[in-house]
């Protein structure tokens, strides 16, 4: 999510796998190297509320959605079929009182190696803001509350420890918890995180011994070393001068990512030393793109056109080596 929206933004995505690619995609006219072959490979209907908030693949090419508006959790067949799994509970106030955005929304989602999917719900409300659960064949489950003058955002999974971490894009913070579920840490409050307004941290990557976020305001992305004993050492400022960033993906070319700028409509490739280079630009169909994925050298970027208000789609790039 990008900026202040006077109506409710709603969010609904379909991201299909390769065979995705028999759709009839839309010429690009902008992208740049080190991606090719960037083509629109479907619209959404925004009068339906069709529009992307974050993503998680699955092996057998499945992906996993959040319908931010909808409140809901789809899955998407490699073919683009939509199954909606779980819708969760409208709060009592309608969510108005969801810090910044005033509407109730499902936000970051990971998945586990054994189908497990982990996702997270700002309401405004202490009852139902915080980190959920939806195990295969079962129903939503919140295994963690989180503050409700806060709104969790970014998500990500240390498998290796069981460890999910949060960011909160109003209260600055990099909460982590147990896969099991129970009451947060604060893991990082460092000022890095804070926004200036609007959003701050955003984006979440466990990678390389490290906890990576953006943050929306400042248009940086930090790196956070774990600890020998899992606490959060001294952030590092990665990049700056990424206006409106909002989630990311490495590349698997050590610490070279993929970030996609809301603001701008833009998807910008940022280098290990912190330069950048802009890859995709609204030229290419990108309209307010909140999420990146990749599936081998297949890039997916999700635009939401949370302000355009015109087309949300998935834009499917190679990405060569």
């Amino acid at each position: 999510m990008f900026k202040k929206i006077s109506t409710p933004a709603v969010s609904a995505a379909v991201l299909v796998a390769a065979a995705a690619a028999a759709l009839s995609p839309a010429a690009a006219s902008a992208v740049s190297a080190p991606l090719s072959s960037a083509r629109i490979a479907m619209h959404f209907d925004l009068a339906k509320g069709q529009t992307p908030e974050n993503v998680a693949l699955a092996p057998g090419g499945a992906a996993y959605v959040t319908f931010a508006e909808g409140r809901q959790i789809a899955e998407v067949s490699p073919k683009g079929a939509i199954r909606i799994l779980a819708t969760l509970p409208k709060p009592a106030d309608g969510g108005v009182h969801t810090p910044v955005l005033g509407f109730p929304l499902t936000v970051g989602i990971v998945r586990a190696h054994d189908g497990t999917l982990y996702f997270l719900y700002a309401t405004g409300t202490p009852d139902l803001t915080g980190v959920w659960r939806l195990r295969p064949g079962g129903e939503p489950r919140r295994i963690a509350a989180l503050p409700a003058n806060g709104l969790p955002n970014g998500l990500a999974l240390d498998p290796r420890t069981h460890t999910l971490y949060v960011t909160d894009s109003v209260l600055g913070t990099v909460w982590s918890l147990p896969t099991a579920g129970g009451t947060p840490t604060p893991w990082s409050t460092a000022p890095e995180l804070a926004s200036t307004g609007f959003l701050g941290a955003n984006g979440l990557k466990v990678h390389n011994g490290a906890v990576w976020a953006t943050n929306l305001d400042k248009g940086t992305v930090l790196r956070i070393p774990i600890l020998h004993d899992g606490r959060a050492g001294s952030v590092r400022t990665e990049a700056t001068g990424l206006p409106g960033i909002d989630d990311f993906a490495f590349t698997g070319h050590g610490d070279q990512l993929l970030a996609a700028l809301n603001g701008p409509s833009e998807v910008a490739l940022v280098q290990p030393d912190g330069s950048h280079s802009i890859v995709l630009t609204p030229a290419d169909g990108l309209q307010n793109p909140t999420s990146i994925a990749l599936r081998g050298d297949t890039v997916y970027v999700l635009s939401a056109a949370y302000v355009t208000a015109k087309d949300p789609d998935l834009l499917l790039a190679h990405l060569n080596d």
